[in-house]
Parts: C-alpha cells; sequence; structure tokens
C-alpha cells in the first residue's frame, strides 16, 4: 500500500536540516526567558549586554554539539528514543557552559538559571522531533490497514515497532493467553482476550491478524489459527525462532500461516548419533538427488560431515539447482561434491559410478511418485521404480556398499495402483538381497510431504491465488502429511538403525481430511470457501472461493495406511517404528521379475497388470481397466476375459 504524499516529501533532506537548526536555536533561546519566568526574575534581564552574550555563546555550542553527533542525521519519520542521548549531551554541556558564564560574567542572576535552561531545551528539542513524528503518522494512518497481533511477547513487541515504521499497517490490538497482561498497554497498543477478538474485528473492520508467536508449539498454533480461522480473516505470522536465530529472517518478516504451521504434532530433535552413523567421515550417494526428498536428504547429509557426496540425477535443471545450492551455502565448508548425470536403469553406469567413488551408503529416492502419471504411464514406472530399483541395489552388493536405504511409500500397502504396486515390488527386491549377506539393506515408507513437488497444498495455493476453483477428488479422502526436512530426517536415522531387510515406517501423526485442508487454506487467505459436488450442484454456499469435487483420480484411494500387517515394533527413536513384512523367495522374485520385463518389452499391459495382481503385493485395482495413454482403447475392448480374477491377499499381511 503506497504511502500518501505530504508537504514534508517534497522538501530535500539539506532543506529540512536546515529548518531544523533553526527551529532548534529558537527553542533553546526560548528556553531562557522561560527559565527567567520559572525563577521569578525580571524579564528586563534579557535586554543585558552581559546576558544576551552568554545566550548567544549557549545556543551555537548546543547545535555544534548535536550536529558532531549525528542528530541531524536521523529522519523524524523514524526517530526513536535512541536520540534522547544526543540531544541531553548537547543541552547538559550547554548547560555546564551557561552556569561558568553566569557565575563569571553575569553575578546578580541565580547560576540555577542554567539548570532550568538545560531542562527546557531537553522537552523543547525532544519534543519537538517526536511530536512531528506523531503528526507524520498520524496523517498517514487513515491509509493504514489496522491489525490484530497475537501475541504480546517480545517477539509481538519487535513486531508493532517495525509496523509503526512501515506505511502498510496499523497495530490496534493485542491478543495474548496471558491473563496478567489484559488490560494493560505493551508498546502503546492495549492488550486483550482472546474471546475479544469477534469484538475486535467487527470494531476495526479487520482483515488480518498476524501471529507473533515464534516458539509455540504446533498443537497450540493449530488450536489458536482455528480459533482465527472463524472470524473470516487473513492470517500472517513471523518467521520462526529458529530461522530468526540461524540469521535466516527477521521477527519483522511476514508470510501467511500454512498447513506446515499447523501439523498436529512437533518434531523430534534429530538424533545426532543417528543421524552421522551411516554419513560421517562416509562416501554417501543419494538417487534421485535433485527431487523434494532426495534434494533434503543431500542437505540434511552435508551437515554431517561425509568424506564425499555423489548426487546421481536424470534432470540436468534438478542435479544443476542442488549442486549449486550446496556450494554457494557451504562455501570452502563443502564436502566433496559430486554431481552425476545418469538413470538408474543404466547398469554400466551405476557400476562405474559405485566403483569409482568407492560409495558406503546409498540413499536410494529416484522414484516416479505421481500416482495418475504412473497409471498412465505404465511400463516406465515399472522401468524406474522397479528394474531402477533391481539395477542400483544389486550393483551395490556387487561393489561392497555397507548399506542401502530405500525410500518408500504408505501407498505400497495394499496398493490400489500401478505406482504403489511397483514400489511395493522394489520392497521386495532390497528384502530379496539380504540374503545375499554384505550390503545392510532397509525401507523407509512414509507418506506425502508437505510442499513436494506436484503435492497437494502447492496446488491449493496456486488454485487460491488464481481465485479457484480449488479441486478436491473426495470428500472423505485423507492423507498422512510431514514435512521435507523431518522426512529426510526420519530417512536417515531409520537408515542407521537397519540390521537388514528391516521395514520403517515413519509416525506420520492423525491423517488430514482433503476437504478440511482445502477449506483451511482458503480461510486463512481471508476467504470464505463453499463446496460443488461433482454434479456441479452448490452444497455450501455462497462463498468467495469454490471447492470443486472431482471423483477420485486413476488408482487414488480414500485412505492411505503405512503397515501390511498390525505388528510393530518400537525403535530407539520415538517416531519411528519398523515391522516384518512378506517377502519373496529370490527364485520366486526372478520369475516374477523375468516375467515383469518380458511383458514391459512387449508392451503387454494386460499381462502385467495381471502378473502384480497375481505377485504376493495384495495389489487391489480400483478397476481392471488399463488406463496407459499408450493402450488403444480397442484393445481394451478385444481383450478376452476383461474383468480379471483379482487374487484374495487378504491373509498375506
Amino acid at each position: 500500500m503506497a504511502a500518501r504524499m505530504t508537504i514534508a516529501d517534497s522538501i530535500s533532506r539539506a532543506q529540512k536540516r536546515v529548518l531544523l537548526v533553526l527551529a532548534d536555536a529558537a527553542l533553546i533561546s526560548a528556553a531562557l526567558p522561560a527559565a527567567l519566568l520559572l525563577r521569578g526574575v525580571p524579564l528586563s534581564h534579557l535586554t543585558e549586554p552581559r546576558t544576551l552574550a552568554v545566550l548567544f555563546l549557549t545556543v551555537p555550542v548546543t547545535l555544534v554539539i548535536f550536529w558532531r553527533l549525528g542528530l541531524y542525521r536521523a529522519v523524524l519519520r523514524y526517530i526513536t528514543g535512541k536520540a534522547m542521548p544526543i540531544v541531553l549531551a548537547g543541552v547538559v554541556a550547554a548547560g555546564l557552559l551557561m552556569f561558568g558564564n553566569l557565575v563569571a560574567w553575569v553575578p546578580e542572576l541565580p547560576p540555577g538559571l542554567a539548570a532550568i535552561h538545560a531542562m527546557l531545551a531537553l522537552l523543547g528539542v525532544s519534543g519537538m522531533r517526536f511530536g512531528i513524528r506523531r503528526l507524520i503518522h498520524r496523517s498517514g494512518e487513515g491509509h493504514l490497514a489496522p491489525v490484530l497481533i497475537y501475541g504480546a511477547g517480545g517477539a509481538g513487541q519487535q513486531l508493532v515497532a517495525a509496523l509503526h515504521l512501515g506505511h502498510e499497517y496499523k497495530p490496534v490490538a493485542f491478543i495474548d493467553d496471558d491473563a496478567a497482561l489484559h488490560g494493560s498497554t505493551v508498546s502503546g497498543v492495549r492488550v486483550h482476550s482472546p474471546s475479544e477478538m469477534p469484538g475486535l474485528t467487527r470494531r476495526w473492520n479487520i482483515r488480518e491478524v498476524m501471529l507473533a508467536l515464534p516458539n509455540v508449539s504446533r498443537a497450540r498454533r493449530r488450536v489458536i489459527v482455528a480459533q482465527i480461522e472463524k472470524l473470516g480473516v487473513e492470517v500472517k505470522t513471523i518467521a520462526s525462532l529458529n530461522d530468526v536465530v540461524a540469521g535466516r529472517a527477521r521477527f519483522s518478516d511476514l508470510r501467511h500461516v500454512t498447513p506446515t504451521d499447523l501439523l498436529g504434532r512437533d518434531p523430534v530433535p534429530p538424533n545426532p548419533d543417528l543421524m552421522a552413523r551411516n554419513i560421517a567421515g562416509k562416501v554417501v550417494l543419494v538417487s534421485g538427488a535433485g527431487g523434494s526428498i532426495g534434494s533434503e536428504l543431500c542437505r540434511q547429509i552435508v551437515q554431517h560431515k561425509p568424506a564425499a557426496l555423489v548426487m546421481l540425477d536424470v534432470s540436468e535443471f534438478a542435479l544443476y539447482s542442488i549442486t549449486t545450492e550446496l556450494r554457494d551455502k557451504l562455501g570452502a565448508e563443502a564436502p566433496r561434491l559430486y554431481p552425476i548425470l545418469g538413470s538408474v536403469q543404466n547398469p554400466n553406469r551405476i557400476r562405474a559410478i559405485l566403483r569409482r567413488f568407492q560409495v558406503q551408503t546409498v540413499y536410494h529416492a529416484a522414484a516416479y511418485k505421481h500416482v495418475v502419471l504412473v497409471e498412465e504411464n505404465i511400463v516406465e514406472g515399472l522401468h524406474n521404480n522397479i528394474f531402477g530399483t533391481r539395477v542400483i541395489a544389486e550393483a551395490a552388493v556387487e561393489t561392497g556398499v555397507e548399506s542401502f536405504i530405500l525410500v518408500s511409500t504408505d501407498k505400497t500397502v495394499r496398493p490400489s495402483n500401478v505406482m504403489g504396486a511397483s514400489k511395493r515390488v522394489a520392497e521386495l527386491i532390497c528384502q530379496a538381497l539380504v540374503r545375499q549377506g554384505g550390503t545392510r539393506f532397509c525401507m523407509v515408507r512414509f507418506g506425502n510431504v508437505m510442499e513436494s513437488s506436484g503435492s497437494v497444498i502447492p496446488r491449493f495455493r496456486e488454485q487460491i491465488e488464481h481465485n479457484g476453483p480449488v479441486t478436491v477428488t473426495h470428500r472423505e479422502v485423507e492423507r498422512f502429511f510431514m514435512t521435507i526436512p523431518e522426512a529426510a530426517q526420519l530417512v536417515i536415522q531409520a537408515g542407521a538403525m537397519a540390521k537388514g531387510g528391516d521395514v520403517f515406517v515413519l509416525d506420520m501423526g492423525q491423517p488430514v481430511r482433503i476437504l478440511d485442508l482445502a477449506k483451511s487454506m482458503i480461510r486463512l487467505h481471508g476467504l470464505t470457501p463453499y463446496v460443488i459436488d461433482e454434479n456441479g450442484g452448490i452444497e455450501e454456499g455462497p462463498g468467495d472461493i469454490a471447492i470443486r469435487i472431482t471423483g477420485l483420480g486413476k488408482g487414488e484411494k480414500l485412505y492411505e495406511e503405512l503397515l501390511i500387517g498390525n505388528n510393530p515394533s518400537g525403535t530407539e527413536h520415538p517416531r519411528i517404528m519398523t515391522a516384518s513384512e512378506v517377502a519373496m523367495s529370490p527364485e520366486a522374485l526372478r520369475v516374477l521379475l523375468d516375467d515383469l520385463w518380458s511383458a514391459c518389452k512387449e508392451f503387454d499391459l494386460a499381462r502385467i497388470q495381471r502378473l502384480l495382481i497375481e505377485a504376493p503385493l495384495d495389489y487391489r485395482p480400483n478397476d481392471t481397466m488399463i488406463h496407459d495413454l499408450l493402450w488403444p482403447a480397442d484393445a481394451e475392448k478385444a481383450r478376452p476375459g476383461r474383468v480379471l480374477r483379482v487374487v484374495d491377499g487378504g491373509g498375506q499381511g
């Protein structure tokens, strides 16, 4: 919001300084007759040459001290109490000079006049400056947006100070949970109870509430935001305390509250020993290093002093981005970084990479993860997720890699889509290779990662910014969520606890209903959502932005699970569990992989589907339609026995 142009804005800085000097001279001069009146001394003394000489000597000396101490460099619009010591130093020095001159030159006047003059000069010079600042602020307050600030602590006070210096917002009230502060005034702003928010919102026509709670728990933040959501206002928050301490942000930096802030649990601080166990002093390789999880793994890994980090990705831009980021951020402190372009499906290149760098730990994050895309590109999905995993896992055994951690997904549990089935086969590959000894394999499963590429939250945010509609597949669809840094840390720590063949499951907290998530995101932007069903009927309305129910996508499930069985065991980390899952013998797995390879080579998608259904994956597709974009529609119609018999794998978990 642009500030209104004032008369002061049209005057140059040099002209303003001259005016201030003249004003100070007048105020210091006027302080002497005022002191005479207060002391009861006749004003006739002002006409005496000796008295005028004392005054004419005192005024320029005071102005010179003000100038040398930098008083005239301060901008009145932004002047603070820090200017007071300068004014005080000037008037005290001038008072001492006047005292000496009065004693020496005008003994008939009481020497105490010097002290009274100094106090009056202090009040006049400082009062003029703060009065002008107040007038400037008041002249623009009609154009400032009134805001409530939740949190009257140190962060809230710093935020108020920052807002007073700006041209956009006017803090009209603090909201705080501390009953002892209610009714008091902090930084010139009155403190109110949270119960008063609805009335304050109506009274001031509030459109934004700012959270000044940098170190509050996520659980408490979630409760507070739920209260504010009902007011129909936009919610912004200051940076976290960690970001402020690390120098990445200031308390005055504001951003929208996001669903990431609203996870109902606080992250558990990482265990330094677990974080470093497979990394410190070792050569580490991350496949899919440019992806959302892969790049965060790289960021976490370099903090624990690996001997070298090999970053493998098929995307040139993604690999360039993470390499440049790490080199710019770490500078001379960076470990040896080796960005390698290549696909995990290339056996010769993978073996060469592992041998050349003598890799000791592998984090295999390279995968196609988008359910609908894999459903529409089945062969490529299997090539990357299954056979790419087979290539790099077998090469790891062959080249003597110590630890191999497969980044897996909750969609492997009773999968309803090809992506989940392919990742479950990848898990079986790692489980089978455990029997060969040497390399220690484990798998780590987790759900959706907030802010990852293609995830629902960035999509919702973009749709809201374009005024909707926000698309949700089903009213009851639920998903688990975790932040990217927390997911990467837990992957690293789980891998450090592996004994061989372990399936680790991360504690994702409670699942989130996607429709509720969409509504919260809209409300946090100060807007009102309404719902349109699959037939175009308005179920909830009216409102500002529509939420359109589109129906479940190809291969999507209403609910995700993290375990096939119900036998999880705890580990030394409170957020990581381990489970025993069904494994295939190496011989049976080899037959399945050979059959899948043959079917992929022949582009026999019907056979691929049958093989996945009959394998011990508990694969349960929503329907037996093949959705691959290269699969001709007439081939689907001509398939004999189109409705396939689905093998009941319910007892396999």
